[in-house]
């Protein structure tokens, strides 16, 4: 790839997640963390750490989307491991909202350690082995930094950005796992409405495919654009 690349991680992760991955590349990569206490907009424009070829895995997708649209000269390249551009239908947008913050409430009552159980005994995640969900890492997150982005950085907060995505320029990659159909189908029409986007379908797996198949996930970002 053409610059530095910049890795974000995704919802309940921090950057460590990546490690799985960044161990894999020859030349590593920048992982900054994703900060606590600023709206979406403002989230993404932080996480501008200079040119470069910027890799979002779901949350951390839909952040440097945004970033991309923004701040085009600096996103020399984008991939998105399974993200979307948001949710188009106001009506559904404020229903995500409801859920994200009912999630937040079930948080601060509960903990962290509680929540997380329940977040990775959902269906997007059955093909996710155990000792591959990076658990420990999670349980770093504080009841303050999940309800924050529950908060301000979920597809219900975040500004659809399903009628921006001609606006850009730069080659894109959107890196899905084949039994995520949801989000196959989602990067499939997300890369109809790019000028220069491609798709690429990880066989046998699911919505965390960068942890289920990280030396896939690495060839595809060593490769040249």
């Amino acid at each position: 790839m053409a610059g530095d690349l910049v890795l974000v991680h995704g919802f309940t992760q921090t950057p460590a997640s990546w490690a799985p991955v960044t161990s894999l590349l020859p030349d590593g990569a920048q992982v900054p963390a994703v900060p606590d206490g600023l709206d979406f907009v403002t989230t993404a424009h932080a996480l501008d750490v200079g040119d470069g070829d910027y890799v979002g895995y779901s949350q951390g997708g839909r952040l440097c989307l945004q970033l991309a649209l923004d701040r085009p000269a600096v996103v020399q390249r984008l991939v998105l491991v399974s993200a979307s551009a948001g949710i188009a239908d106001d009506a559904e947008r404020a229903a995500r909202r409801e859920a994200d913050e009912r999630l937040a409430q079930e948080i601060e009552r509960d903990g962290v350690d509680a929540f997380l159980e329940r977040w990775l005994a959902q269906p997007l995640f059955a093909t996710l082995p155990p000792e591959r969900a990076g658990l420990d890492q999670r349980q770093a997150n504080t009841v303050a930094t999940l309800t924050h982005q529950l908060r301000l950085l979920g597809q219900g907060a975040q500004p659809s950005n399903w009628g921006r995505l001609g606006e850009l320029r730069m080659p894109v990659l959107l890196i899905v796992g084949a039994l995520d159909t949801k989000y196959v189908d989602i990067a499939r029409r997300m890369a109809d409405a790019i000028p220069d986007a491609r798709v690429e379908v990880l066989p046998g797996a699911g919505h965390a495919c960068h942890l289920e198949h990280p030396d896939a996930v690495a060839h595809l970002l060593s490769r040249s654009s």
